[in-house]
């Protein structure tokens, strides 16, 4: 079957607050970018419920609304959008070629902003809602949801550094944090632990998995299902705020063994800018950000990696081979 194919100065994988910030500054650049979708449009924000720290909006905004706004205001400015889900990328020479079912896009420049999935339990009640209780007190980031849990008892389900920052930070809101961990020993580091462990306000149950979380849409969280993995007995534990915390992923699978990774899979960037790798290649948002993972620092990211291909370009003749391109690139940098 032949692909459609279309050919574009800059394409964005992902449509979240980098990619739309990315596509915003690029579009006002003259650029008429093409952001790709992708399987959730909007990002992880879609199913988040109240958002209350992203500047300028003071009484706070509904995740989907503040993606809806980002998303036309980078349509006013020239921005195509495809849904649709990229199975194959080639990185090896420019064009840059995407390829989808149907349509096989090249780019002059590449704006990688496909974020990073919180992991999850797979559990009943789980879910977002209205399939579940997610955004309804099954939360997976504290820094993003904590406030709303001021003198609830919550609990924290993990056992490695995620879950311990997570647990610490959600101290200063939450009556109570209970870490549950599947066994009897915490992996986080040494000093996560000590710090976790002689927090007053932090308690632990040990050798137990949450099976189900327990609540309805109308009263939110109200407990979780334990199983107990030594003795396989089951018991609830009351609680009014449930948050996974055993990490993340970055949506970087098309990309191994092109472009350089981490050891966990979030591209690496070069630190002062948003280049990676690969000239002509800059990621954004939570694909490249391990540490912060907010709304507003990776929207401030897509605006560099777009001033970022914007400059590349300027710079950079479209034709040539990949390897001219690098030797080009390195003498610029170093020029």
């Amino acid at each position: 079957m032949n692909k459609t194919r279309s050919r574009h100065n800059v394409v964005i994988i992902g449509s979240g607050p980098a990619g739309l910030t990315a596509a915003i500054y690029a579009a006002r650049a003259g650029l008429r970018p093409l952001v790709i979708e992708g399987p959730q449009p909007g990002g992880q924000l879609t199913i988040t419920t109240e958002v209350e720290n992203f500047p300028g909006f003071a009484a706070g905004i509904q995740g989907p609304a503040l993606m809806d706004e980002m998303r036309l205001q980078a349509q006013r400015f020239g921005t195509e959008f495809l849904v649709s889900y990229i199975n194959r990328a080639d990185l090896t020479r420019r064009p840059f070629r995407l390829f989808t079912d149907d349509v096989a896009v090249e780019a002059d420049a590449l704006i990688i902003a496909s974020g990073a999935s919180a992991k999850w339990l797979g559990v009943p009640g789980e879910a977002p809602s209205p399939r579940g209780l997610g955004g309804l007190g099954v939360s997976a980031c504290a820094t993003c949801d904590g406030f709303f849990f001021k003198g609830k008892s919550i609990v924290v389900i993990g056992g490695g550094d995620t879950a311990l920052e997570e647990a610490t930070y959600l101290t200063r809101y939450a009556s109570r944090v209970t870490v549950i961990h599947r066994r009897e020993t915490l992996r986080a580091s040494k000093i996560m632990q000590e710090k976790a462990l002689h927090n007053e306000k932090i308690d632990f149950i040990w050798n137990s998995e949450v099976s189900e979380m327990l609540g309805t849409q109308q009263t939110g969280v109200t407990g979780v299902r334990l199983h107990d993995t030594v003795t396989g007995e089951e018991s609830v534990f009351a609680c009014e705020g449930a948050f996974v915390a055993i990490g993340h992923k970055p949506n970087t699978e098309l990309f191994a063994g092109q472009i350089e990774l981490d050891d966990v899979g979030y591209i690496k960037t070069n630190g002062r800018t948003m280049e990676t790798s690969v000239p002509g290649v800059f990621a954004c948002g939570d694909v490249q950000d391990s540490s912060y993972r907010q709304a507003v620092t990776a929207a401030g990211t897509g605006c560099m990696a777009a001033i970022d291909a914007e400059r590349f370009l300027d710079h950079t003749p479209t034709e040539w081979p990949l390897e001219v391109v690098v030797k080009a690139a390195h003498e610029m940098a170093f020029a």
